[in-house]
């Protein structure tokens, strides 16, 4: 076998085997393969279209006739450096496109410079899911250099045909700058003599955690969170790998940081501290080559892409462009909280105009001077990029974020059913409050269909919630109608009713017969409703006559203050439980501190969608889903709040604590593919073990090692 491997190593240059590229069907998240795979990401996708040529051949040509031309040393499958090779299911070589020696040998040990066995990995994700990917290291067959190399396969019948190459690593001050390759002062001697690093680092070599000590004690040095969102960003635009290696090790510090509330300030003044571009930016100008835009991120294999307008911006309003900092920080949240490799991960500001006046003239406003496109303007623009996506990036889900109601609602019907996607406004906001209304009935003791729900908001975050609820009634029995009618609405007119004139479409469905009642502590003494959920955006929303109110009515009222950022919220913590006398169980849409009161220390839970979107994500990327159904919301719902441990309960926080987040998440992520599973959602085959599978492939931001 070692004269066989060093045969290997020996071949001519046309034997050189060229490839590495980002798309890839295996799904590998933080294992050492996927990191080595971003060292390569940045080159065309020769290996897969290789193979795909040559199986498109074997299906018109037959058998024989495919395995003679593979292994033709002159034919169209040996091209400058180009070749295909293929395996039986035992790791026999069947073909191989520049040394005919090679065929009929098995080759099931040969084994990589690490010692891995890739040729078995190919054989078996062959086996198990028909195409994919392999990662390993190789030598060089010209420089005798080892470089991170990868094998694009797939299975035909009982022939696995494959096709690789290598991609040296960049060097010098290239690497340096490369955030996603970068290491700063931990390159060790030896990676700083062979990628030519010497005398560009100071020469004291340190470990990540080192680094990472002196992260943290200029974080906690910042005089306020601003200046701590602006250190984080320039970390992430430096060194991506350290960025995730303190913000997960770190989470309930940082994401109040890197989140809400801190990242609606950072939106506010986005143009006034931007440094360095990340994600991209499509603008109306750019209409008809939207996907020649899309074709200049770097890395190819995109599987969750953030995408907003920036016209609803937390409860800020109109942002414009500066709305950026949403879906770049959902995305570093997708990372921290799921273990989703940052390369798979793409922020999309789509650029339609602004009506913000005080951002129009702002000589450092990032975004197009001009009002909004509205209409079929708009439409068509949305739809060119939809399609762009779809051609760019096929297996990416979209996550549409901090759209209007103008067009958050008609954009998530128009395409949930045509295409992966999902509106967190609205479902993932649902699905994290349903969460907590279960979690709150196991200290209420009471049963989810005798709640009754009133709602200070009737937008995008509280329809949403609303339908999320009738869902779970109606999968627990109960009839449509009256299950919506568990579900009552405020807006700023006063309480939806049937009587009115002034609806518009998404809120009909919860235009019960009622008096009309024109504020909300009347209609609290009216319906006398279990719980109390403010998504209105309306600061000091709930008084304390109101939280009074409710708890004369109910032993243990939910108050569920959930809008964003915390200057929005419509009660504190301290508020709701000084003026329910301890006894609220409180939610809220930003992080509130520890309230002590008549001595019990309470821990407020915070409503973050945090505990859903990563997970959702995850589970669609981990089984391919076509759809994001209801379904798969409802079942995050339910199995977030299983994650709740009593210990949390008695503290009276109704989440998990945000330190267990990605043990958090896979479980959901697991939940959400099982769903796919059963809806016959999934293009990937099913692990015996799940939960497992997705815990084993999960991103680590740890140092690799590239010598």
């Amino acid at each position: 076998m070692s004269q066989k491997l060093n045969s290997a190593m020996s071949l001519s240059k046309v034997a050189a085997i060229r490839h590495f590229q980002v798309s890839h069907d295996r799904f590998t998240f933080g294992t050492t393969q996927e990191r080595r795979r971003i060292m390569t990401e940045r080159v065309t996708e020769d290996s897969k279209s290789w193979v795909e040529k040559a199986v498109a051949f074997f299906m018109a040509s037959g058998k024989r006739i495919a395995l003679a031309e593979y292994t033709n040393p002159y034919g169209k499958f040996v091209q400058d450096e180009m070749y295909i090779y293929v395996l039986n299911p035992n790791g026999t070589m069947l073909a191989h496109g520049v040394n005919e020696k090679f065929v009929g040998e098995d080759f099931s040990d040969v084994k990589d410079y690490d010692g891995k066995s890739f040729i078995k990995e190919i054989i078996k994700t062959a086996n198990a899911q028909g195409s994919g990917w392999v990662y390993y290291k190789w030598y060089h067959p010209i420089t005798g250099q080892v470089l991170p190399k990868a094998t694009y396969f797939e299975k035909v019948d009982d022939l696995i045909i494959c096709s690789g190459d290598y991609k040296e690593y960049p060097m010098g001050v290239t690497l340096l700058h490369d955030p996603m390759l970068n290491k700063g002062t931990a390159f060790t001697e030896s990676e700083r003599h062979a990628l030519k690093l010497r005398g560009l680092l100071p020469p004291h070599v340190q470990t990540q955690e080192e680094q990472a000590g002196r992260v943290m004690d200029n974080f906690r040095k910042k005089p306020n969170e601003l200046e701590r969102y602006i250190q984080l960003v320039g970390l992430q635009d430096r060194n991506e790998t350290l960025f995730y290696y303190v913000l997960m090790n770190n989470i309930e510090e940082m994401m109040p940081i890197v989140y809400t509330p801190t990242v609606g300030k950072a939106c506010q003044e986005f143009g006034h501290i931007f440094r360095r571009p990340r994600g991209l930016y499509i603008s109306l100008n750019d209409k008809g080559k939207i996907a020649e835009i899309l074709e200049n991120w770097p890395y190819k294999d995109v599987r969750v892409i953030v995408v907003t307008d920036g016209e609803r911006i937390l409860g800020l309003g109109d942002l414009g462009a500066f709305g950026m900092g949403i879906p770049i920080g959902k995305l570093s949240l997708y990372t921290a909280c799921a273990g989703i490799h940052p390369a798979y991960t793409l922020p999309v500001f789509l650029d339609v105009g602004t009506e913000n006046e005080t951002l129009l003239k702002d000589p450092l406003y990032t975004g197009i001077l001009q009002k909004r496109a509205r209409g079929k303007a708009f439409d068509k623009f949305f739809a060119e990029f939809i399609k762009a996506v779809q051609k760019v990036f096929p297996r990416a889900l979209i996550q549409l974020e901090d759209f209007a109601n103008i067009n958050a609602f008609r954009l998530l019907h128009a395409y949930k059913d045509r295409i992966c996607t999902f509106d967190d406004d609205i479902q993932g906001t649902a699905a994290v409050t349903l969460a907590g209304v279960y979690s709150a009935l196991r200290l209420t003791k009471g049963q989810f269909k005798d709640q009754k729900f009133l709602f200070l908001g009737s937008g995008e975050a509280g329809i949403g919630i609303g339908d999320l609820i009738v869902s779970a009634l109606i999968d627990d029995g109960m009839p449509e109608d009256k299950a919506r009618k568990r579900c009552w609405f405020m807006d700023s007119k006063g309480l939806v009713v049937k009587s009115r004139t002034d609806l518009v479409k998404h809120k009909l469905p919860y235009a019960h017969e009622n008096p009309h009642c024109p504020d909300l502590l009347a209609a609290i003494q009216l319906l006398k409703p279990t719980a109390l959920i403010g998504v209105s955006g309306t600061p000091k929303g709930f008084t304390q006559p109101m939280v009074e109110a409710m708890s004369k009515l109910n032993e243990r009222p939910m108050i569920f203050a959930l809008s964003n950022p915390t200057s929005k919220a419509e009660c504190t913590a301290e508020e709701a439980y000084t003026w329910s006398d301890g006894r609220a169980i409180f939610a809220s849409g930003s992080p509130f501190p520890p309230f002590t009161y008549k001595g019990t220390t309470f821990i407020p839970g915070q409503g973050n969608n945090a505990y859903i979107f990563p997970g959702v994500g995850l589970g669609v990327i981990a089984c391919e889903a076509k759809r994001i159904t209801d379904q798969m919301f409802l079942a995050t719902a339910k199995s977030l709040a299983a994650q709740v441990l009593e210990s949390d309960l008695a503290q009276g926080r109704i989440f998990p604590s945000l330190q267990r987040i990605q043990e958090v998440s896979a479980v959901i992520a697991t939940a959400v593919a099982e769903v796919a599973y059963s809806q016959s959602l999934a293009r990937k085959k099913r692990p015996a073990d799940l939960l497992e599978y997705i815990k084993s492939r999960m991103y680590q931001p740890v140092y690799q090692k590239y010598v």
